[in-house]
């Protein structure tokens, strides 16, 4: 049987920060207690981001206007509160923005960089 090694790895475009050693200064910011939805996702992403009116709310539909975004350039989201984040939902809808946003990152022509900011409260 054949291990994968990176099975347990975050990768490149995810960090998981739970203390204030990250610096992400240039980041949009998401706070967790709006992203408790899909619904509640898309609407502070379509604010944060100046996302166009056309939004959908499906999943190809919030990867194709982030990919437009991203033709643009570079794109850091921080999400803080992170433990929030689409809690409210069933648990394949966080898979689901995990693959988007990978996907996103694997094939844009700019870097996408995320961090969950798990820290607690200072």
């Amino acid at each position: 049987m054949m291990v994968d090694e990176n099975a347990c790895r975050t990768p490149d475009w995810l960090t998981v920060r739970r203390d204030d050693d990250h610096d992400v200064s240039d980041a949009v910011v998401l706070v967790g207690a709006a992203t408790r939805t899909r619904a509640g996702l898309f609407a502070a992403l379509a604010t944060a981001l100046a996302l166009p009116t056309y939004l959908g709310d499906t999943w190809d539909a919030l990867s194709d206007v982030l990919a437009d975004r991203l033709d643009a350039g570079p794109l850091t989201l921080l999400i803080t509160d992170a433990g929030q984040l689409l809690v409210d939902e069933p648990t394949d809808q966080y898979a689901l923005l995990l693959t988007v946003l990978g996907d996103l990152a694997t094939n844009a022509p700019h870097p996408l960089r995320v961090t969950l900011d798990e820290a607690p409260p200072s």
